[in-house]
This record gives C-alpha cells, structure tokens and sequence, in this order.
C-alpha cells in the first residue's frame, strides 16, 4: 500500500523560502499530486494552493505528454532531469515557454521549478511601450497646443464672416467651418486630458468594473452580453477611479464595437503574485481582463494597436486604446493584449502598492515632466 507525502507546511521556513523565488515551483508526490506550489507557480500556471492542492498534475495540467513523459522518467531512473526548452499546456488555451528542472527527493516526491523564457522578453517589450507611450504622449500633446491656438482664430474669423454675409443660405458654409472647428477642438481636448493630475484614493476594482457594464449596457442595450468572474477577496488599489474607468471603459467599448454591438464580453479579476512590471517586482497585482469573442484584432495592427490616431474601424479616432494605456502607465501599471477569432483578451495587470510608494512615483514622473518642459 501506497503512502502519499504529508501535506507540507508552507509556514516552515524551508517553503518560506521558496515563495520569495520568482521562479515557478511545483511540489508533488510520487503519483504526481499536487502538495506544494509557490506564488510565482500560482500566477504563471493560474491555479491556487488552496483548490490545487491534492489534486493530480495530469488534471491540472491536462494533454501535456512531453511534460509527464519527464515525470515518468525521473520517478524510473531516481535522476533529475534538466529541459531547457518546454512547451506547457496551461487553463484550456494558454502556451508557456519554459526552461524546467525536476528533481526527485529522498521521501518520494518530486520538485519541479520553472522558469519562463519568455519573462526576459515580455520585460523588455514592457519598457519599450511605456517609453515609446511616454513619446508619443509628448508629441500628441505639443501637436494639440499647436492645433488649438490657430483653431481659435479660424472659429472667430467664421462668425464674424457669417454676421457680415449678405445671404442666409451662404451661412450654411460658415456653420460647417465652426461646427468642424468645434470637432477638432474636442479631439485636441481629448489628446490633452490624460495630463491631468491624477486624484489619487483608495477605490475597488470591481467598483470601476461595474461602472463600465452599466455604461457598456446603456450604450448597446440589444446586443452586448457582459459576463463577470470577480474575486470578490482582492485588496484595494490607491489609484484615480475616474481615469481607470475611462480606461476600462475604452477598452471594453473598443469591444463592443469590434463586434458592432452584438456579442459577449466577459470581465474577470484575479490577484497576480510576484509580478515583475518594468524591471520592478510587486508582491502582488490586481489582473483584469477584458475578453470578448469578436473577429479579433488583425496582424497588420497588432504592433501599433496602442499608439494613438492608429484605429481599425471605419470612423474610429485611435484615441481610446492609446489614452488607457496612458492612464494605466500613470498607476504604474501595464496593458497587454493576445487576440484570436473568436478570442480577444485585454489584460491589465495594476500593482498593489501602499500610498507613499504609488505617491513618491507619480511625484518623480511630474517633476521630470515639468525639467522636459523647461529644457524646451
């Protein structure tokens, strides 16, 4: 008769050790149960310690033979085996690139630690949008001082005109002039607001969230199906509410849209451990994702989706995108998309920091702000 290893205690100081790592550990026993897994394991395969526990890798991790076909090998041989290219399976759809090393213990279990090849990458790729955003929203913004000082003028110079003209039907001319005037005054006014100062207070995530379903629902009320998936246990994030509203919403409308109104979005939130974010690593991280089962975002747009006058859409302004992105950059935090027919997922990971820390940042980001402006 077989004897499963006892249920570890994630107090002790050995497991304590390990939920530091920001390498992805595993712990199982000798019929590949699942009786350990460390924070960084809980976020990249999305499974808690908790409801995974006890339960067998094969049903966690299902259809991945190259990675059983390892377990097996180890278990036979009672030697470590060292792979440095793996491909794993993970939650139905994802793919994860990893470097794994599994290591047999003297009581019969097994150790698994993972790391994520593709970490170095999305680092990086992470530090090139926030500077190519940082960029762009300097440019947008001297562009939109330099539209709306002539657009005033030109505005004036028609009302006049339209007061002095002889004939009421020749007014019809004036009126498209200021009428396009006023149009292009309300873009400038749009590229401009996201250089605001945050209002920065301690809000529920699920507090925004909601205020978007009812504003998505208002906005399509016969097509638009919103799901939700919400961990009701998340902490509180010290951010500007409105500014992450109008994020969300700009996402969730670019969805709807997408399917021109008739569809299903889904809304879930999780907790993020062991994050990294530009080269800086959170304990923890609010996730939110944006899902929805339109046509998808095409090739073509996928590296440029979030820079801003750049749409997809007959009609669409490229703002929405580009000024979430911007807002989320402004509460430290990043966007990111994987998109399929049938399967679009925004992400947006939102660090869990304490108020001095959030504050010291946004204080450091106005003050090299306002040296640029001065160097100008």
């Amino acid at each position: 008769m077989s004897v499963t290893p006892p249920m570890p205690d994630i107090h002790h100081a050995k497991y304590l050790g390990l939920e530091l790592l920001s390498s992805a550990v595993l712990l199982l026993d000798h019929e590949f149960s699942l009786i350990y897994t460390n924070p960084s394991a809980e976020n990249l395969f999305q499974f808690s310690q908790k409801n995974a526990c006890g339960h067998p890798l094969t049903k966690l991790l299902p259809g991945n033979t190259a990675l059983f076909s390892i377990l097996e090998q180890v278990v036979k041989n009672n030697v470590g085996i060292n792979e440095n290219e793996l491909t794993v399976e993970f939650n139905g759809s994802g793919v994860l690139h990893l470097a794994c090393v599994v290591s047999p213990l003297e009581d019969g279990s097994i150790v698994l630690e993972f790391h994520h090849l593709d970490q170095h990458l999305k680092i990086a790729r992470e530090e090139k949008i926030i500077e190519n955003q940082q960029l762009n929203r300097e440019l947008i913004r001297n562009l939109a001082h330099e539209i709306k000082n002539p657009l005033g003028g030109i505005r004036g110079s028609a009302q006049l005109l339209e007061r002095e003209l002889p004939h009421g039907d020749l007014k019809e001319y004036t009126q498209v002039i200021i009428k396009e005037a006023d149009r292009l005054q309300m873009l400038m006014d749009r590229l401009l607001t996201p250089h605001r100062v945050p209002k920065m207070a301690h809000i529920n995530i699920h507090e925004v969230l909601e205020r978007v379903r009812s504003l998505i629902l208002a906005e399509f009320p016969d097509g638009i199906r919103i799901k939700r998936d919400y961990d009701v246990s998340l902490p509180e994030l010290y951010g500007d509410k409105e500014q992450l509203i109008q994020a969300l919403l700009n996402i969730a409308r670019n969805a709807a849209q997408a399917m021109s109104g008739s569809g299903e979005i889904r809304l879930t939130t999780r907790i993020a451990r062991q994050v990294t974010l530009a080269r800086q690593r959170h304990r923890h991280a609010i996730m939110v994702h944006v899902i929805d089962n339109g046509p998808g975002v095409s090739e073509a747009l996928h590296d440029k989706i979030f820079y801003p006058l750049v749409s997809g859409r007959d009609g669409g302004t490229g703002l929405g995108l580009s000024l979430a992105q911007n807002f989320i950059n402004q509460h430290l935090g990043v966007v990111e998309f994987e998109s399929v027919p049938g399967n679009t997922r925004f992400t947006v990971l939102l660090p869990v920091r304490d108020t001095r820390e959030i504050t010291n940042a946004l204080a450091n980001s106005n003050h090299a702000t306002k040296i640029e402006r001065k160097k100008k």
